[in-house]
């Protein structure tokens, strides 16, 4: 699996690198895209969207761009919830923070041209897509990270900070804040190929159990790993009293949760006949990874 990862990150990697060439009066802004845009993250979603794509046959050079924009979303909202005004955190994916290096303005830019040039690159004609599937794809990207998805579930993960919650609150904002997109990356995935509707049911059930679990996780490490593991602050949600599975059930309960959560959505997929090696494998690396 981790030779599958490798090589879609550095498919998507060559895809990125070629987006925002730093020129023109605001070649600083391409310069701040770039920074985050191009630091070493694991690529985890667009490999989903790759990997989904693949289980139907087609091939990953079509699929690198839908790939790409999920990853412009994402880096965008790394950017601003690294902002002093959201969490106020100075080191991501073992480097200084955007706002650190190019200001707080600058670093705000960044993520609002990221978030836009998504949509932009996920507009452009699809080879082999269909103009209503390409359509499903942006309306689920918007979707998925708006207001109903990862937008909505940062600000609830803001007003509950530092105060009470229940259980609930936490699934709310796990599924919201995080599941959400990494969900959307496995519809998007889903509509290079002609499904029918249970296939992409199956397929979005995975999604999102994929997507809790993975937030199960990041809130075990935060308690368990080091700041070196993860390339970014650890310790901060106990420090800042935020909503986790590890504060309301412990650490040890969290991760049963995860592998319970991981196998609905296994079952999801067995019960219409999906078999995915990789999409196999990627649930058991969320489970299990230290980082």
């Amino acid at each position: 699996m981790q030779t599958y990862l490798e090589a879609c990150k550095e498919a998507v990697n060559a895809f990125l690198a070629r987006l925002f060439e730093p020129t023109g009066l605001h070649a600083r802004l391409k310069e701040a895209m770039n920074y985050s845009l191009m630091a070493d993250g694991k690529r985890l979603r667009p490999a989903l969207v790759i990997a989904t794509a693949e289980t139907f046959g087609v091939p990953r050079d079509r699929v690198l761009p839908a790939a790409a924009a999920v990853e412009l979303i994402h880096c965008y909202s790394l950017i601003h919830d690294d902002l002093p005004c959201m969490d106020d955190d100075d080191l991501r994916r073992g480097q200084p923070t955007n706002h650190v290096v190019f200001g707080e303005a600058m670093a705000l830019l960044a993520g609002d041209a990221l978030l836009t040039e998504a949509f932009h690159l996920l507009a452009r004609p699809l080879e082999g897509v269909p103009a209503e599937r390409q359509l499903a794809m942006i309306r689920t990207l918007a979707s998925r990270a708006g207001v109903d998805g990862m937008v909505g579930g940062q600000a609830v993960d803001i007003e509950r900070t530092g105060g009470q919650g229940t259980l609930q609150d936490v699934e709310f904002i796990h599924l919201h804040k995080t599941a959400r997109l990494i969900q959307a990356c496995v519809e998007i995935g889903g509509y290079f190929a002609d499904l029918d509707d249970q296939v992409r049911w199956a397929l979005s059930c995975y999604g999102e159990c994929l997507g809790l679990a993975f937030q199960m996780i990041d809130d075990v490490l935060d308690v368990t790993a080091s700041t070196e593991q993860l390339g970014k602050t650890a310790g901060k949600d106990v420090e800042e009293g935020k909503l986790t599975y590890p504060r309301f059930v412990g650490v040890e309960k969290t991760r049963q949760m995860a592998r319970d959560v991981i196998r609905r959505g296994e079952q999801a997929l067995a019960e219409v006949g999906v078999r995915s090696e990789p999409l196999k494998a990627l649930q058991a690396l969320i489970v299990e990874r230290d980082r």
